[in-house]
């Protein structure tokens, strides 16, 4: 799975299930948002109350159980962790204020665009712009610091409270809250959803799906491998609508759950684009790392589950009527906080990044 061929059609599986999730019942250009997704389930715990996203997604919980057994399965599940925890929580907060200043996250905005959302080609360049300013910091340096070897008992617990969303979600107690309106209340069927991520797990833990890796690995290295994943992805959603869902609408007005303000769509995904950069991986890598074992990528869920949470309980998250007021704040404020991290957290010799792997200079 980890020559181009793989990715390839891991990309075009991907595209596919997205366009289905879709037709049975997922908001439209929605077949997959892991940053959509988590604010959905931090409202379904109450983390939020924001009553109009608010389901625990099963679509999650198949994509850490799915890398989790695929992991555990190739004999390549490691706990490891202890590299700047608390920073990458922040940075994972971050992230998700951007995502949610644009609505969607790295692999939401191929899905948009598949779907004609010319609103994500917008995002798609502040989005490649704040990778380059964080591959400028790499070059320059920019670390984390190293990992460690930690015991395995720590790395099942992750994918052991995903288990229990999944509980949670089947046994529907009365404080769990569920959508009744709004883009929560659609979603596919909960099986259908759990084994379509799952798919999506097993597959991107094979074959190291990440948008963010992708583009970066293009400009430093001149590595198409991991975004011919993402132009898979992209095409298989685009015939997908055009033939399945027919729901292909090119243009700027009248997106599902979009917004027309370019300044804030192209500054949101900057914001999301840098701080994936610094932490490594996009969301789904994140949570795809997660279910391998790896605690510094859990850590950066939970700072992106918080950020969710914050982002509606303080009115940041932008809307289909445009960016909330309290958002631009928080973006220029994330924007600041990047700069400050990226700047303190470099070392002397340069460090480029490939993959999974750092590269000394």
């Amino acid at each position: 799975m980890k020559d181009k061929k793989g990715i390839i059609s891991t990309g075009a599986v991907i595209g596919l299930i997205s366009v289905l999730l879709v037709k049975y019942g997922n908001p439209a250009n929605m077949g997959y948002c892991i940053a959509c997704f988590l604010r959905d389930i931090s409202g379904a715990l109450g983390l939020h109350r924001a009553a109009v996203v608010q389901y625990i997604r099963p679509e999650i919980i198949g994509l850490v159980l799915g890398a989790f057994l695929m992991s555990f399965g190739m004999k390549e599940f490691r706990t490891r962790g202890g590299s700047s925890p608390f920073l990458r929580f922040v940075l994972g907060f971050i992230v998700m204020i951007g995502a949610l200043m644009f609505l969607g996250c790295p692999l939401r905005m191929v899905l948009r665009m598949a779907g004609g959302d010319a609103n994500a080609l917008v995002g798609l360049l502040g989005f490649a712009g704040g990778i380059g300013v964080g591959i400028l910091f790499l070059n320059k340096g920019f670390s984390l610091k190293r990992t460690y070897t930690l015991t395995s008992f720590e790395g099942f617990v992750f994918p052991s409270l995903n288990l229990g969303l999944l509980a949670l979600l089947l046994a529907a107690p009365a404080f769990i809250f569920f959508s009744t309106e709004g883009p929560g209340s659609k979603h596919a069927p909960w099986l259908l959803a759990l084994i379509s991520g799952l798919i999506v797990g097993a597959l991107a833990q094979r074959t190291r799906l990440c948008m963010v890796g992708g583009i970066r690995d293009l400009i430093l290295f001149k590595d198409a491998y991991l975004i011919s994943g993402f132009i898979s992805i992209f095409a298989a959603a685009l015939i997908g609508n055009l033939l399945i869902t027919k729901s292909f609408h090119l243009g700027f007005s009248g997106q599902p759950v979009a917004h027309m303000d370019g300044l804030w769509n192209f500054l949101g995904m900057a914001l999301a684009g840098w701080g994936s950069v610094l932490l490594g991986g996009c969301p789904l890598r994140q949570l795809i790392l997660a279910g391998e074992g790896n605690i510094d990528s859990a850590i950066t869920a939970m700072g992106m589950l918080t950020g969710a949470a914050f982002a509606h309980n303080f009115s940041l998250a932008a809307s289909a009527n445009g960016p909330a007021p309290n958002g631009k704040i928080a973006v220029i404020a994330g924007l600041i906080i990047l700069l400050v991290v990226s700047y303190f957290n470099m070392e002397k010799e340069a460090i480029k990044m490939k993959g999974d792997v750092k590269l000394e200079a």
